[in-house]
Protein backbone atom coordinates (compact mmCIF):
# COMPACT_ATOMS: atom_id res chain seq x y z
CA UNK A 1 0.00 0.00 0.00
CA UNK A 2 1.51 3.35 -1.07
CA UNK A 3 0.67 5.20 2.15
CA UNK A 4 1.80 2.39 4.48
CA UNK A 5 4.79 4.31 5.91
CA UNK A 6 2.44 7.19 6.78
CA UNK A 7 -0.08 4.87 8.41
CA UNK A 8 2.75 3.31 10.44
CA UNK A 9 3.45 6.65 12.10
CA UNK A 10 0.44 5.94 14.30
CA UNK A 11 1.80 2.48 15.11
CA UNK A 12 5.18 3.91 16.15
CA UNK A 13 3.41 6.43 18.39
CA UNK A 14 1.33 3.71 20.03
CA UNK A 15 4.30 1.40 20.56
CA UNK A 16 6.14 4.27 22.26
CA UNK A 17 3.30 4.79 24.72
CA UNK A 18 1.42 7.70 23.17
CA UNK A 19 -2.27 7.41 23.94
CA UNK A 20 -3.80 10.71 22.76
CA UNK A 21 -4.08 12.47 19.40
CA UNK A 22 -5.74 15.80 18.61
CA UNK A 23 -6.87 16.00 14.98
CA UNK A 24 -7.98 19.05 13.01
CA UNK A 25 -10.19 18.56 9.93
CA UNK A 26 -8.62 18.85 6.49
CA UNK A 27 -8.03 16.95 3.27
CA UNK A 28 -4.23 16.97 2.91
CA UNK A 29 -3.88 15.38 6.36
CA UNK A 30 -6.41 12.62 5.54
CA UNK A 31 -3.84 9.75 5.62
CA UNK A 32 -2.69 10.82 9.08
CA UNK A 33 -6.23 11.28 10.34
CA UNK A 34 -7.28 7.87 9.04
CA UNK A 35 -4.28 6.19 10.63
CA UNK A 36 -4.78 7.62 14.12
CA UNK A 37 -8.55 7.08 14.07
CA UNK A 38 -8.02 3.44 13.02
CA UNK A 39 -5.53 2.72 15.82
CA UNK A 40 -7.28 1.05 18.74
CA UNK A 41 -4.65 2.09 21.31
CA UNK A 42 -4.83 5.82 20.57
CA UNK A 43 -7.73 7.99 21.69
CA UNK A 44 -8.56 10.63 19.08
CA UNK A 45 -10.56 13.85 19.27
CA UNK A 46 -11.23 16.43 16.58
CA UNK A 47 -11.34 20.23 16.91
CA UNK A 48 -12.04 22.67 14.10
CA UNK A 49 -10.14 25.70 15.44
CA UNK A 50 -6.42 24.88 15.15
CA UNK A 51 -5.33 27.51 17.68
CA UNK A 52 -7.72 26.16 20.29
CA UNK A 53 -6.91 22.55 19.35
CA UNK A 54 -3.21 23.04 20.03
CA UNK A 55 -3.84 24.51 23.49
CA UNK A 56 -6.27 21.66 24.18
CA UNK A 57 -3.42 19.27 23.31
CA UNK A 58 -1.27 21.07 25.89
CA UNK A 59 -3.99 20.55 28.48
CA UNK A 60 -4.32 16.86 27.64
CA UNK A 61 -0.55 16.44 28.01
CA UNK A 62 -0.73 17.88 31.53
CA UNK A 63 -2.64 14.82 32.74
CA UNK A 64 0.23 12.34 32.54
CA UNK A 65 3.12 14.36 31.08
CA UNK A 66 3.06 12.08 28.03
CA UNK A 67 3.41 13.37 24.44
CA UNK A 68 0.21 14.23 22.59
CA UNK A 69 0.03 14.04 18.81
CA UNK A 70 -1.28 17.16 17.05
CA UNK A 71 -2.32 16.94 13.38
CA UNK A 72 -3.42 19.56 10.85
CA UNK A 73 -3.73 20.07 7.13
CA UNK A 74 -1.44 22.22 4.98
CA UNK A 75 -1.34 26.01 4.72
CA UNK A 76 -2.36 28.56 7.33
CA UNK A 77 -3.77 25.82 9.57
CA UNK A 78 -0.22 25.10 10.71
CA UNK A 79 0.37 28.74 11.64
CA UNK A 80 -2.58 28.62 14.01
CA UNK A 81 -0.73 26.05 16.13
CA UNK A 82 2.09 28.52 16.80
CA UNK A 83 0.95 30.23 20.05
CA UNK A 84 0.33 26.91 21.80
CA UNK A 85 3.60 25.46 20.50
CA UNK A 86 5.51 28.42 21.93
CA UNK A 87 3.72 27.89 25.27
CA UNK A 88 4.58 24.18 25.19
CA UNK A 89 8.22 25.00 24.45
CA UNK A 90 8.62 27.25 27.49
CA UNK A 91 6.50 25.08 29.77
CA UNK A 92 8.27 21.85 28.73
CA UNK A 93 5.10 20.15 27.45
CA UNK A 94 5.78 17.29 24.99
CA UNK A 95 3.90 17.61 21.69
CA UNK A 96 4.36 15.66 18.44
CA UNK A 97 3.23 18.18 15.83
CA UNK A 98 2.44 16.61 12.45
CA UNK A 99 1.66 19.11 9.69
CA UNK A 100 0.56 17.81 6.31
CA UNK A 101 2.12 19.65 3.37
CA UNK A 102 1.93 19.85 -0.42
CA UNK A 103 4.69 18.34 -2.58
CA UNK A 104 7.69 20.67 -2.62
CA UNK A 105 7.48 21.51 -6.31
CA UNK A 106 4.11 23.20 -5.67
CA UNK A 107 5.32 25.61 -2.98
CA UNK A 108 5.16 29.24 -4.25
CA UNK A 109 3.17 28.16 -7.31
CA UNK A 110 -0.14 29.64 -6.11
CA UNK A 111 -1.54 26.20 -5.39
CA UNK A 112 -4.32 26.11 -2.80
CA UNK A 113 -3.41 25.89 0.90
CA UNK A 114 0.28 25.94 0.10
CA UNK A 115 2.75 28.06 2.09
CA UNK A 116 6.38 27.74 3.20
CA UNK A 117 6.06 25.29 6.09
CA UNK A 118 9.74 24.47 6.54
CA UNK A 119 10.79 25.52 10.08
CA UNK A 120 7.50 27.41 10.43
CA UNK A 121 7.76 27.42 14.25
CA UNK A 122 11.35 28.65 14.24
CA UNK A 123 13.19 28.18 17.50
CA UNK A 124 10.08 27.32 19.50
CA UNK A 125 10.33 23.60 18.80
CA UNK A 126 13.13 21.34 19.97
CA UNK A 127 13.77 20.20 16.40
CA UNK A 128 12.27 20.32 12.93
CA UNK A 129 11.95 17.14 10.85
CA UNK A 130 10.84 16.81 7.24
CA UNK A 131 9.79 13.46 5.87
CA UNK A 132 10.53 12.40 2.27
CA UNK A 133 7.66 12.75 -0.16
CA UNK A 134 8.54 9.66 -2.18
CA UNK A 135 8.39 6.17 -0.62
CA UNK A 136 9.66 3.91 -3.38
CA UNK A 137 13.20 3.51 -2.07
CA UNK A 138 13.80 1.46 1.09
CA UNK A 139 16.03 4.25 2.42
CA UNK A 140 13.01 6.55 2.45
CA UNK A 141 11.07 4.07 4.58
CA UNK A 142 14.03 3.76 6.94
CA UNK A 143 14.31 7.56 7.12
CA UNK A 144 10.63 8.04 7.99
CA UNK A 145 10.82 5.46 10.74
CA UNK A 146 14.00 6.95 12.16
CA UNK A 147 12.63 10.53 12.16
CA UNK A 148 9.43 9.60 14.00
CA UNK A 149 11.36 7.60 16.61
CA UNK A 150 13.90 10.36 17.08
CA UNK A 151 11.23 13.07 17.35
CA UNK A 152 9.29 11.24 20.06
CA UNK A 153 12.46 10.48 22.01
CA UNK A 154 13.55 14.11 21.77
CA UNK A 155 10.16 15.39 22.97
CA UNK A 156 10.68 13.43 26.20
CA UNK A 157 14.31 14.35 26.80
CA UNK A 158 14.84 17.12 29.37
CA UNK A 159 13.62 19.71 28.93
CA UNK A 160 10.53 18.12 27.41
CA UNK A 161 8.87 20.02 24.63
CA UNK A 162 7.30 20.13 21.17
CA UNK A 163 8.85 18.69 18.02
CA UNK A 164 7.64 19.45 14.49
CA UNK A 165 7.40 16.88 11.69
CA UNK A 166 6.38 18.26 8.30
CA UNK A 167 4.92 15.65 5.96
CA UNK A 168 4.59 16.37 2.20
CA UNK A 169 1.82 14.18 0.76
CA UNK A 170 0.92 13.46 -2.84
CA UNK A 171 -2.56 12.65 -4.08
CA UNK A 172 -4.40 10.35 -3.93
CA UNK A 173 -4.77 10.94 -0.20
CA UNK A 174 -7.42 8.30 0.48
CA UNK A 175 -7.33 4.48 0.38
CA UNK A 176 -8.35 2.90 -2.91
CA UNK A 177 -11.70 1.17 -3.05
CA UNK A 178 -11.55 -1.98 -0.97
CA UNK A 179 -8.43 -0.93 0.96
CA UNK A 180 -8.45 -0.40 4.72
CA UNK A 181 -5.92 1.17 7.03
CA UNK A 182 -3.68 -1.48 8.55
CA UNK A 183 -0.39 -1.36 10.41
CA UNK A 184 2.82 -3.22 9.70
CA UNK A 185 3.65 -6.04 12.08
CA UNK A 186 7.40 -5.40 12.22
CA UNK A 187 7.63 -1.67 12.90
CA UNK A 188 11.03 -0.75 14.34
CA UNK A 189 11.13 1.07 17.68
CA UNK A 190 14.21 2.98 18.86
CA UNK A 191 14.27 3.34 22.63
CA UNK A 192 16.06 6.20 24.33
CA UNK A 193 16.97 5.04 27.82
CA UNK A 194 16.32 7.56 30.56
CA UNK A 195 19.23 9.12 32.40
CA UNK A 196 19.05 10.64 35.85
CA UNK A 197 21.69 13.34 36.30
CA UNK A 198 23.24 13.45 39.73
CA UNK A 199 25.98 15.60 41.17
CA UNK A 200 29.33 13.81 41.20
CA UNK A 201 30.79 13.01 44.66
CA UNK A 202 33.69 15.51 44.45
CA UNK A 203 31.40 18.31 43.31
CA UNK A 204 28.84 17.39 45.92
CA UNK A 205 31.42 17.55 48.71
CA UNK A 206 32.54 20.99 47.54
CA UNK A 207 28.95 22.24 47.38
CA UNK A 208 28.29 20.92 50.87
CA UNK A 209 31.36 22.72 52.14
CA UNK A 210 30.34 25.95 50.43
CA UNK A 211 26.80 25.57 51.78
CA UNK A 212 28.11 25.57 55.32
CA UNK A 213 29.91 28.88 54.72
CA UNK A 214 26.62 30.75 54.52
CA UNK A 215 23.98 31.57 57.10
CA UNK A 216 21.50 33.55 54.97
CA UNK A 217 20.33 30.91 52.50
CA UNK A 218 17.18 31.26 50.41
CA UNK A 219 15.45 28.80 48.04
CA UNK A 220 13.23 30.19 45.25
CA UNK A 221 11.10 27.83 43.17
CA UNK A 222 9.77 28.71 39.73
CA UNK A 223 6.76 27.18 38.03
CA UNK A 224 6.63 23.39 38.13
CA UNK A 225 4.07 20.64 37.91
CA UNK A 226 2.70 19.14 41.14
CA UNK A 227 5.00 16.54 42.70
CA UNK A 228 4.16 15.67 46.29
CA UNK A 229 7.16 13.39 46.77
CA UNK A 230 9.53 16.22 45.85
CA UNK A 231 7.57 18.66 48.00
CA UNK A 232 8.04 16.35 50.99
CA UNK A 233 11.80 16.09 50.31
CA UNK A 234 12.14 19.87 50.07
CA UNK A 235 10.04 20.41 53.19
CA UNK A 236 12.30 18.11 55.18
CA UNK A 237 15.42 19.87 53.85
CA UNK A 238 14.00 23.30 54.68
CA UNK A 239 13.19 22.35 58.26
CA UNK A 240 16.42 20.44 58.83
CA UNK A 241 18.70 23.29 57.71
CA UNK A 242 16.45 26.28 58.48
CA UNK A 243 16.29 27.47 54.88
CA UNK A 244 13.20 29.43 53.80
CA UNK A 245 11.51 28.37 50.54
CA UNK A 246 9.70 30.94 48.39
CA UNK A 247 7.15 29.65 45.92
CA UNK A 248 4.60 31.45 43.76
CA UNK A 249 1.19 29.80 43.55
CA UNK A 250 2.33 28.13 40.29
CA UNK A 251 5.33 26.47 41.97
CA UNK A 252 2.93 23.94 43.59
CA UNK A 253 4.81 23.98 46.88
CA UNK A 254 1.90 25.13 49.05
CA UNK A 255 1.94 21.75 50.83
CA UNK A 256 5.22 22.69 52.56
CA UNK A 257 4.64 23.30 56.24
CA UNK A 258 6.56 26.61 56.29
CA UNK A 259 6.74 27.84 52.68
CA UNK A 260 6.80 31.56 51.88
CA UNK A 261 3.78 31.92 49.61
CA UNK A 262 3.09 35.67 49.98
CA UNK A 263 6.43 37.09 48.85
CA UNK A 264 4.80 39.16 46.11
CA UNK A 265 2.47 41.05 48.46
CA UNK A 266 5.14 41.21 51.17
CA UNK A 267 8.00 42.56 49.05
CA UNK A 268 5.74 44.99 47.23
CA UNK A 269 5.12 46.90 50.47
CA UNK A 270 8.17 46.07 52.60
CA UNK A 271 10.51 48.88 53.64
CA UNK A 272 14.18 49.05 52.53
CA UNK A 273 15.45 48.07 55.99
CA UNK A 274 13.33 44.90 55.91
CA UNK A 275 14.55 44.03 52.43
CA UNK A 276 18.15 44.55 53.45
CA UNK A 277 17.66 42.13 56.37
CA UNK A 278 16.05 39.58 54.00
CA UNK A 279 18.94 39.83 51.54
CA UNK A 280 20.34 36.28 50.96
CA UNK A 281 24.01 35.36 50.74
CA UNK A 282 23.32 32.04 48.98
CA UNK A 283 20.39 31.75 46.60
CA UNK A 284 19.28 28.32 45.34
CA UNK A 285 16.78 28.26 42.45
CA UNK A 286 15.02 25.72 40.25
CA UNK A 287 11.93 25.53 38.09
CA UNK A 288 10.62 27.78 35.34
CA UNK A 289 9.05 31.25 35.46
CA UNK A 290 8.24 33.34 38.54
CA UNK A 291 5.08 35.46 38.57
CA UNK A 292 6.12 38.03 41.15
CA UNK A 293 7.73 41.14 39.70
CA UNK A 294 8.36 42.29 43.28
CA UNK A 295 10.40 39.15 44.00
CA UNK A 296 12.39 39.52 40.78
CA UNK A 297 13.10 43.19 41.53
CA UNK A 298 14.13 42.37 45.11
CA UNK A 299 16.63 39.70 44.07
CA UNK A 300 18.03 41.83 41.24
CA UNK A 301 18.56 44.76 43.60
CA UNK A 302 19.78 42.67 46.56
CA UNK A 303 21.96 40.20 44.72
CA UNK A 304 23.27 37.13 46.57
CA UNK A 305 26.97 36.48 46.92
CA UNK A 306 26.46 33.05 45.35
CA UNK A 307 23.58 31.76 43.24
CA UNK A 308 23.15 28.06 42.45
CA UNK A 309 20.63 27.08 39.79
CA UNK A 310 19.58 23.41 39.62
CA UNK A 311 18.72 22.07 36.16
CA UNK A 312 19.63 18.73 34.54
CA UNK A 313 20.46 20.18 31.11
CA UNK A 314 19.31 22.68 28.50
CA UNK A 315 19.52 26.46 28.31
CA UNK A 316 19.48 28.23 31.66
CA UNK A 317 17.64 31.51 32.23
CA UNK A 318 19.46 33.99 34.49
CA UNK A 319 16.22 35.59 35.71
CA UNK A 320 17.75 37.28 38.76
CA UNK A 321 21.01 38.28 37.00
CA UNK A 322 23.15 36.52 39.60
CA UNK A 323 23.88 32.86 38.66
CA UNK A 324 27.35 31.71 39.69
CA UNK A 325 26.93 27.92 39.40
CA UNK A 326 24.69 25.67 37.32
CA UNK A 327 24.15 22.32 39.02
CA UNK A 328 23.36 19.55 36.48
CA UNK A 329 20.78 17.60 38.46
CA UNK A 330 17.07 17.27 38.94
CA UNK A 331 15.93 19.27 41.98
CA UNK A 332 14.62 16.07 43.56
CA UNK A 333 17.94 14.23 43.19
CA UNK A 334 19.90 17.27 44.38
CA UNK A 335 18.00 17.74 47.63
CA UNK A 336 17.97 14.01 48.32
CA UNK A 337 21.76 13.90 47.86
CA UNK A 338 22.28 17.12 49.74
CA UNK A 339 20.22 16.05 52.74
CA UNK A 340 23.32 14.40 54.18
CA UNK A 341 25.03 17.74 54.74
CA UNK A 342 25.79 18.22 58.41
CA UNK A 343 23.55 20.75 60.09
CA UNK A 344 25.19 23.72 61.73
CA UNK A 345 25.56 23.93 65.48
CA UNK A 346 26.09 26.63 68.06
CA UNK A 347 26.19 30.31 67.10
CA UNK A 348 26.25 29.63 63.33
CA UNK A 349 23.12 27.54 63.65
CA UNK A 350 21.46 30.37 65.55
CA UNK A 351 22.32 32.91 62.82
CA UNK A 352 20.88 30.66 60.12
CA UNK A 353 17.77 30.06 62.19
CA UNK A 354 17.37 33.80 62.77
CA UNK A 355 17.31 34.41 59.02
CA UNK A 356 14.77 31.61 58.60
CA UNK A 357 12.59 33.05 61.36
CA UNK A 358 12.78 36.52 59.82
CA UNK A 359 11.25 35.30 56.55
CA UNK A 360 8.73 33.29 58.55
CA UNK A 361 7.73 36.36 60.58
CA UNK A 362 7.27 38.42 57.41
CA UNK A 363 5.14 35.65 55.92
CA UNK A 364 2.95 35.45 59.02
CA UNK A 365 2.59 39.22 59.09
CA UNK A 366 1.37 39.23 55.49
CA UNK A 367 -0.89 36.21 56.04
CA UNK A 368 -2.62 38.05 58.88
CA UNK A 369 -3.11 41.12 56.70
CA UNK A 370 -4.57 39.01 53.89
CA UNK A 371 -6.88 37.25 56.32
CA UNK A 372 -8.01 40.57 57.78
CA UNK A 373 -8.68 41.97 54.30
CA UNK A 374 -10.98 39.07 53.43
CA UNK A 375 -12.60 38.81 56.87
CA UNK A 376 -15.33 41.25 55.86
CA UNK A 377 -17.61 39.87 53.12
CA UNK A 378 -17.25 41.88 49.91
CA UNK A 379 -18.90 41.72 46.52
CA UNK A 380 -15.95 41.97 44.12
CA UNK A 381 -13.94 39.70 41.89
CA UNK A 382 -10.92 39.55 44.21
CA UNK A 383 -13.09 38.26 47.07
CA UNK A 384 -14.77 35.75 44.77
CA UNK A 385 -11.37 34.31 43.81
CA UNK A 386 -10.62 33.96 47.51
CA UNK A 387 -13.90 32.08 48.08
CA UNK A 388 -13.28 29.77 45.10
CA UNK A 389 -9.77 28.89 46.28
CA UNK A 390 -10.93 28.42 49.89
CA UNK A 391 -13.79 26.12 48.85
CA UNK A 392 -12.14 24.23 45.99
CA UNK A 393 -12.63 20.46 46.28
CA UNK A 394 -9.74 18.07 46.74
CA UNK A 395 -8.37 16.71 44.55
CA UNK A 396 -8.77 19.27 41.79
CA UNK A 397 -6.85 21.02 39.02
CA UNK A 398 -6.89 24.79 39.41
CA UNK A 399 -6.21 26.67 36.16
CA UNK A 400 -5.50 30.39 36.28
CA UNK A 401 -5.67 32.63 33.24
CA UNK A 402 -3.12 35.37 32.73
CA UNK A 403 -3.40 39.02 33.73
CA UNK A 404 -5.38 39.48 36.96
CA UNK A 405 -6.62 35.96 37.90
CA UNK A 406 -3.15 34.47 38.32
CA UNK A 407 -2.09 37.55 40.30
CA UNK A 408 -5.16 37.42 42.53
CA UNK A 409 -4.42 33.76 43.29
CA UNK A 410 -0.78 34.56 44.00
CA UNK A 411 -1.79 37.27 46.48
CA UNK A 412 -4.18 34.86 48.18
CA UNK A 413 -2.13 31.65 48.04
CA UNK A 414 -3.00 28.10 49.01
CA UNK A 415 -2.09 26.44 52.30
CA UNK A 416 -0.60 23.12 53.40
CA UNK A 417 -4.08 21.67 53.93
CA UNK A 418 -4.72 21.94 50.18
CA UNK A 419 -1.99 19.58 49.02
CA UNK A 420 -4.32 17.80 46.58
CA UNK A 421 -4.95 20.94 44.54
CA UNK A 422 -2.59 21.27 41.59
CA UNK A 423 -2.14 24.72 40.08
CA UNK A 424 -1.65 25.32 36.36
CA UNK A 425 -1.22 28.47 34.27
CA UNK A 426 0.09 29.34 30.81
CA UNK A 427 3.13 31.18 32.17
CA UNK A 428 5.47 29.97 29.44
CA UNK A 429 4.53 32.94 27.26
CA UNK A 430 1.99 34.44 29.69
CA UNK A 431 -0.58 35.08 26.95
CA UNK A 432 -4.36 35.09 27.32
CA UNK A 433 -4.97 33.31 24.02
CA UNK A 434 -5.28 29.68 25.11
CA UNK A 435 -6.00 29.67 28.84
CA UNK A 436 -9.53 28.30 28.45
CA UNK A 437 -8.53 25.70 25.85
CA UNK A 438 -5.73 24.40 28.08
CA UNK A 439 -8.19 23.91 30.94
CA UNK A 440 -10.65 22.22 28.56
CA UNK A 441 -7.95 19.79 27.43
CA UNK A 442 -7.06 18.97 31.02
CA UNK A 443 -10.72 18.42 31.82
CA UNK A 444 -11.21 16.14 28.80
CA UNK A 445 -8.37 13.87 29.83
CA UNK A 446 -8.97 13.59 33.57
CA UNK A 447 -11.83 12.64 35.89
CA UNK A 448 -10.48 15.06 38.49
CA UNK A 449 -12.46 18.32 38.75
CA UNK A 450 -10.92 21.16 36.74
CA UNK A 451 -11.56 24.73 37.88
CA UNK A 452 -10.68 27.67 35.64
CA UNK A 453 -10.54 31.20 37.03
CA UNK A 454 -10.36 33.58 34.09
CA UNK A 455 -10.77 37.20 33.14
CA UNK A 456 -13.25 38.38 30.55
CA UNK A 457 -10.63 39.12 27.87
CA UNK A 458 -9.08 35.65 28.10
CA UNK A 459 -12.50 34.00 28.24
CA UNK A 460 -14.05 35.67 25.19
CA UNK A 461 -10.81 35.56 23.20
CA UNK A 462 -10.74 31.77 23.53
CA UNK A 463 -14.45 30.92 23.32
CA UNK A 464 -13.77 28.35 20.57
CA UNK A 465 -12.41 26.15 23.33
CA UNK A 466 -16.00 24.89 23.57
CA UNK A 467 -16.56 24.46 19.82
CA UNK A 468 -16.52 20.67 19.69
CA UNK A 469 -18.70 17.68 20.44
CA UNK A 470 -17.24 16.51 23.77
CA UNK A 471 -18.85 16.74 27.19
CA UNK A 472 -17.06 18.56 30.02
CA UNK A 473 -18.87 17.38 33.17
CA UNK A 474 -15.94 18.10 35.50
CA UNK A 475 -15.20 21.63 34.25
CA UNK A 476 -16.07 24.69 36.34
CA UNK A 477 -15.35 28.20 35.01
CA UNK A 478 -15.24 31.44 37.00
CA UNK A 479 -15.39 34.53 34.77
CA UNK A 480 -14.22 37.84 36.28
CA UNK A 481 -15.92 40.21 33.88
CA UNK A 482 -14.76 43.80 34.43
CA UNK A 483 -15.62 44.62 30.83
CA UNK A 484 -12.23 45.56 29.53
CA UNK A 485 -9.17 44.13 31.24
CA UNK A 486 -8.15 46.02 34.36
CA UNK A 487 -4.44 45.22 34.45
CA UNK A 488 -3.40 48.10 32.16
CA UNK A 489 -4.79 50.51 34.73
CA UNK A 490 -2.56 49.00 37.43
CA UNK A 491 0.84 48.83 35.76
CA UNK A 492 3.01 51.92 35.46
CA UNK A 493 2.92 53.62 32.09
CA UNK A 494 -0.25 52.92 30.10
CA UNK A 495 -2.63 54.71 32.46
CA UNK A 496 -0.63 57.93 32.07
CA UNK A 497 -1.11 58.06 28.30
CA UNK A 498 -3.87 60.17 26.71
CA UNK A 499 -4.76 57.24 24.44
CA UNK A 500 -5.10 54.87 27.41
CA UNK A 501 -8.92 54.68 27.43
CA UNK A 502 -9.31 53.76 23.77
CA UNK A 503 -6.18 51.86 22.86
CA UNK A 504 -5.25 49.91 26.01
CA UNK A 505 -8.61 49.08 27.58
CA UNK A 506 -10.78 46.86 25.35
CA UNK A 507 -14.23 48.02 26.26
CA UNK A 508 -16.76 45.24 25.72
CA UNK A 509 -20.33 44.63 26.80
CA UNK A 510 -20.34 40.85 26.51
CA UNK A 511 -21.70 38.45 29.11
CA UNK A 512 -20.73 34.86 29.77
CA UNK A 513 -24.44 34.13 29.89
CA UNK A 514 -24.59 34.07 26.08
CA UNK A 515 -21.71 31.58 25.89
CA UNK A 516 -23.42 29.33 28.42
CA UNK A 517 -26.64 29.50 26.42
CA UNK A 518 -24.84 28.79 23.15
CA UNK A 519 -23.11 25.65 24.48
CA UNK A 520 -25.84 24.50 26.88
CA UNK A 521 -23.84 25.12 30.06
CA UNK A 522 -25.32 26.03 33.42
CA UNK A 523 -24.93 29.75 34.13
CA UNK A 524 -24.64 31.27 37.61
CA UNK A 525 -24.28 34.99 38.31
CA UNK A 526 -22.99 36.50 41.53
CA UNK A 527 -24.69 39.88 41.86
CA UNK A 528 -25.49 39.77 45.57
CA UNK A 529 -23.59 38.61 48.65
CA UNK A 530 -26.76 36.87 49.82
CA UNK A 531 -26.43 34.49 46.87
CA UNK A 532 -22.81 33.54 47.51
CA UNK A 533 -23.26 30.51 49.74
CA UNK A 534 -25.90 28.86 47.56
CA UNK A 535 -24.07 29.72 44.34
CA UNK A 536 -20.88 28.08 45.58
CA UNK A 537 -22.85 25.02 46.62
CA UNK A 538 -24.41 24.74 43.16
CA UNK A 539 -21.14 25.56 41.42
CA UNK A 540 -19.23 22.78 43.17
CA UNK A 541 -22.00 20.23 42.75
CA UNK A 542 -20.56 17.90 40.11
CA UNK A 543 -23.81 16.74 38.60
CA UNK A 544 -22.59 16.10 35.05
CA UNK A 545 -23.08 19.65 33.80
CA UNK A 546 -20.47 22.25 32.77
CA UNK A 547 -20.96 25.40 34.85
CA UNK A 548 -19.97 29.04 34.46
CA UNK A 549 -20.02 31.44 37.42
CA UNK A 550 -19.72 35.10 36.46
CA UNK A 551 -19.25 38.29 38.45
CA UNK A 552 -19.47 41.64 36.66
CA UNK A 553 -17.73 44.86 37.63
CA UNK A 554 -15.68 47.63 36.02
CA UNK A 555 -11.97 48.12 35.52
CA UNK A 556 -12.13 51.13 37.83
CA UNK A 557 -13.72 49.11 40.62
CA UNK A 558 -11.10 46.43 40.20
CA UNK A 559 -8.26 48.93 40.51
CA UNK A 560 -9.79 50.45 43.64
CA UNK A 561 -10.06 47.09 45.42
CA UNK A 562 -6.50 46.02 44.49
CA UNK A 563 -5.09 49.38 45.61
CA UNK A 564 -6.95 48.99 48.90
CA UNK A 565 -5.52 45.49 49.35
CA UNK A 566 -1.97 46.79 48.87
CA UNK A 567 -2.70 49.60 51.32
CA UNK A 568 -3.79 47.03 53.91
CA UNK A 569 -0.55 45.09 53.46
CA UNK A 570 1.48 48.29 53.72
CA UNK A 571 -0.30 49.31 56.93
CA UNK A 572 1.39 46.37 58.66
CA UNK A 573 4.74 48.02 58.07
CA UNK A 574 3.58 51.51 58.99
CA UNK A 575 1.99 50.44 62.27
Amino acid sequence: MRLQPIYDIAEICALKGIKEAVLCPGSRCAPLTSAFVAHQKINTRTFSDERSAAFIANGIALSDDCPVVLVCTSGSAAYNFAPAIAEAYYQHIPLIVLTADRPKEWVDQLDGQTIRQENIYGQHVKKYFELPQEYEHTDSLWHINRCINEAINLSLRFPKGPVHINIPLREPLYPAQGETVQFSSNVRIIESLASFPQVQPDTLNKLRSDFNNYNKILIVAGQQFPDQRFADTLDQFSKQHHVPVIGDVISNLHSLSHSITHADAMLGQSKPDNKKALHPDLLITFGKSVISKNLKTFLRNYKPVVHWHIQPEGEVADTFQSITSIIPSTPSAFFEQFSEVVSKTGFDRQKRENYYRLWEAEEHRTQRAVKTFFSTPQLNEFSLVNEIIKNAPQPSHLHLSNSMPVRYANFIGLNDNQSEIGVFANRGTSGIDGCTSTAVGHSLSSLTPTILITGDMAFFYDRNAFWHNYQLPNLRIVVLNNHGGAIFGMIDGPNQLPEFGEYFITHQKLSARTVALEYDFDYLQLDSLKKLKNLLKDFFDFDGRTKILEIESTATETKIIVDYFKKQIKSNYDA
